[in-house]
């Protein structure tokens, strides 16, 4: 028992190493969203730009990028421009503003151009939280239908878009959203897990 008391601390630091190592090979892009396949959650914000309040309810019927950012959020400034390119080619986004100054948001979307539909103000951070967001920024694919179809952590960029959520995007166009669930492929899936 003496000498298993003397092993206990190397035995401890190797498991600790073991896991640190672990972890240190994991994408930390690849977050599952325990919300994907369900609803976007209920929400009743103002909007940043007309302080009119927004619902769920008024969330284009159609596939759309949800996409949380933030005027403080250094990777959000980078992820901005390819957003208005997206838009302008006729993606929908709606925003999430996160925990920010709305004056600060307002003056964000006049200098860097608004990609958005709408962007609403979370200022307490309720619906990110409801979202499962780590941070800013996080874009989510929403079907037709309101459903969350994927989770992307981090900045949306041409390889992003290409790679993961542009195909599934198509797809969602191309089909009618209630006759789509279930019928995700394995491949397109894998990808925004």
């Amino acid at each position: 028992m003496a000498r298993l008391k003397l092993f206990l601390p190397l035995i401890i630091f190797a498991a600790l190493a073991l896991l640190f190592w672990r972890g240190l090979s994991l994408n930390p892009q690849d977050m599952p969203s325990a919300l994907v396949n369900k609803p976007v959650p209920e929400f009743a914000l103002l909007d940043v730009e007309s302080n009119r309040e927004l619902k769920k309810s008024d969330l284009p019927k159609k596939p759309l990028l949800l996409n949380v950012w933030a005027t403080w959020c250094v990777s959000c400034r980078v992820e901005h421009p390819y957003l208005n390119d997206l838009a302008a080619g006729g993606v929908p986004i709606v925003g999430i503003n996160l925990k920010d100054d709305n004056e600060a948001a307002q003056k964000w979307l006049e200098k860097f151009h608004n990609p958005y539909l709408f962007s609403v103000s979370d200022v307490e951070g309720r619906l990110a939280m409801d979202l499962g967001v780590f941070g800013a920024p996080e874009t989510f694919l929403v079907d037709a239908g309101g459903t969350i179809r994927c989770k992307h952590v981090g900045v949306v960029d041409d390889k992003v878009w290409q790679t993961k959520l542009q195909p599934l995007y198509e797809r969602l166009q191309n089909q009618e959203w209630d006759s789509f669930s279930g019928d995700l492929s394995d491949s397109l899936l894998a990808r925004c897990h």
